[in-house]
């Protein structure tokens, strides 16, 4: 989960826009995706329920969060939240699902941001087959409101002081609900970037694809951004 390429953007999670009522964010993990976008929404203001598999990981992560971040079980963390992030890797998205009660309609309703990235190590290939990983997290999660979002940075990204004078950088995101779009793509704002909904959920495996794109290519040594036209 979490890309690869580092890019251009602006300060991260330095305000929430103020007609925006503070969330509650579930998320679902506590790697280093967890940790950074825990970071930066909690900065901006939002309160953030956190669980894993280890409790122990769980609780040292709400600690070094502080007093926004809160502990919890799976389930915890996925009920009566305004967003939830799923912030494990590909392999372990259904068991965290299930712990999460997704199987029994905890999440129904609920934007569940999807930034996994189901690739081969080091080659980019997606290995869920013709399914998009954004397809499979939705019929692990029925009446969930998936969003593939935040899956083609590295987690670094956003947490580092921003150079001078850098420009916003561009999260895609895909989804069937216009209202889970706007809820993620407040979150994304939240964190510097600019959001930008290139269609519903059917288009989530283009996004991926394009992820193991950008894979490939920086284990090959290669810059992604020297790969991509520049329009305009």
């Amino acid at each position: 989960m979490g890309a690869m390429v580092a890019s251009r953007r602006a300060p991260i999670g330095a305000r929430r826009d103020a007609y925006r009522a503070p969330m509650n964010i579930g998320i679902l993990g506590t790697g280093n995706l967890a940790e950074a976008l825990g970071t930066a929404w909690t900065r901006a203001g939002h309160e953030v329920t956190i669980a894993g598999r280890s409790p122990a990981k769980v609780e040292a992560l709400a600690d070094r969060l502080g007093a926004r971040a809160h502990a919890a079980t799976p389930r915890e963390a996925a009920t009566g939240r305004d967003a939830v992030l799923l912030a494990v890797t590909w392999t372990g998205v259904a068991d965290m699902l299930h712990a999460a009660g997704g199987h029994d309609g905890v999440l129904e309703g609920t934007p569940l941001i999807d930034p996994t990235n189901a690739v081969e190590h080091g080659v980019g290939v997606l290995l869920t087959g013709a399914e998009a990983m954004a397809e499979r997290v939705a019929a692990l999660a029925p009446g969930a409101r998936v969003v593939k979002a935040l899956h083609l940075f590295p987690a670094t990204l956003w947490t580092r002081p921003p150079a001078q004078d850098e420009e916003p950088v561009t999260v895609v995101t895909c989804g069937d609900d216009p209202a889970a779009l706007k809820t993620v793509g407040g979150l994304i704002r939240d964190l510097g970037a600019v959001p930008a909904a290139l269609g519903p959920l059917s288009r989530a495996r283009q996004l991926e694809e394009a992820a193991g794109f950008v894979i490939g290519l920086v284990f090959s040594g290669v810059d992604p951004h020297s790969a991509l036209p520049r329009v305009g």
